[in-house]
């Protein structure tokens, strides 16, 4: 069982530094407006805009701020990765 725990703390650790990763290429290519050609750019908008909106209802943009991308790229990293780095440990070392 720990086994299993430790592979799915691990795997979702991964997956939140691949969406911060997408985060971060989704501000840059809001600075640069050359950078919104092809479709791609809807792929990105389609993974980061779901989780965005909901902050954004809470958190409207400040004079063109946005505070939701922020508050939601601080959630990941102060306390979601952490708690998984946690779980990955707690649950890894077990098996040594």
């Amino acid at each position: 069982m720990n086994l299993l725990l430790c592979d799915v703390a691990q795997a979702l650790g991964y997956v939140v530094w691949v969406y911060t990763a997408v985060l971060l290429v989704y501000a840059m290519v809001s600075w640069f407006p050359d950078l919104r050609r092809g479709r791609w750019v809807y792929y990105l908008s389609a993974l980061v805009e779901p989780v965005l909106a909901p902050v954004r209802r809470i958190i409207p943009p400040l004079g063109g701020l946005d505070i939701a991308f922020l508050v939601v790229l601080l959630v990941l990293q102060l306390l979601i990765r952490p708690a998984l780095a946690q779980l990955a440990f707690n649950s890894c070392i077990a098996l040594y």
